[in-house]
């Protein structure tokens, strides 16, 4: 279920680097007041991040290198007229950050369990109470907002709760949209269902993904085959918590040559 995440994100290996976002334990006030002291030498220096390190508003938790990867893959999507889908809302500050960096076209759908959270709704951002384990759900709410453009899961990041909602989610992604999975490292965690190479983690889930993306070229029909998702996934892009998948219209690949044989 889509609870409130962030604070388990405290357990996080004592080996990454602590930056003032990776530490909840900090009151939201003091974390208000030291965020713009954080500086371009530390950390990317996007739109996304000048908003996060100046924001007075809601409370944002994030890792500090998911802002060049949302620059990445996200900055095509700026002023224009589409559907962000953000699974954990959390304190509301990064549907407000979303609202800011995609501009006054954008329709921000935030979806979490918990209540309190429907109070953070406000011009340009509708929030949806529910579980992203239950499945029913999902559909009501695609049918509702879809298609979408981008669909963000930062929700509770269990291996339920992540597969679940690709399955019922990716299918209602726009033909040149984005589905992205955040703080994958829970896939190793036993607190949330991971562990290293345990069977059933999101991480192994997605690697089968690697699978069929490339089932076009499968010699073995019986038992791997060109599925939906062969002909909708562009590309697999993995980053450290990561996986952002690009979606496309696909089609069987060929090859051709040109230019003159040299033997």
């Amino acid at each position: 279920m889509t609870v409130p995440k962030k604070p388990r994100a405290a357990k996080k290996p004592a080996a990454a680097v602590q930056t003032l976002a990776e530490q909840p334990s900090q009151p939201a006030a003091v974390a208000q007041q030291l965020a713009p002291a954080i500086t371009r030498s530390n950390v990317p220096g996007t739109d996304l991040f000048d908003y996060f390190a100046s924001n007075n508003g809601r409370l944002i938790f994030k890792w500090m290198h998911y802002f060049d990867i949302y620059e990445k893959h996200f900055a095509q999507f700026r002023n224009r007229k589409i559907k962000f889908l953000e699974i954990g809302v959390f304190h509301g500050g990064s549907l407000q950050m979303w609202k800011n960096y995609f501009g006054p076209q954008a329709e921000i759908v935030g979806v979490d369990i918990n209540p309190h959270c429907k109070t953070y709704e406000e011009d340009g951002i509708k929030i949806e109470i529910g579980s992203q384990e239950d499945r029913g759900f999902l559909r009501d709410l695609a049918a509702k907002y879809g298609p979408f453009d981008i669909v963000l899961d930062d929700g509770g990041h269990t291996m339920t709760q992540q597969i679940i909602s690709f399955e019922e989610l990716y299918p209602h992604v726009r033909r040149d949209g984005l589905y992205v999975c955040e703080d994958l490292h829970t896939s190793y965690w036993k607190e949330w269902g991971g562990g290293y190479r345990k069977a059933n983690t999101f991480i192994e889930y997605s690697k089968q993904l690697i699978d069929q993306l490339h089932a076009w070229h499968s010699k073995d029909p019986e038992s791997f085959n060109v599925t939906a998702f062969t002909q909708s996934a562009f590309g697999l892009h993995f980053y450290d918590s990561m996986l952002v998948v690009e979606k496309r219209l696909i089609t069987p690949p060929f090859s051709r040559a040109t230019g003159t044989p040299s033997f």
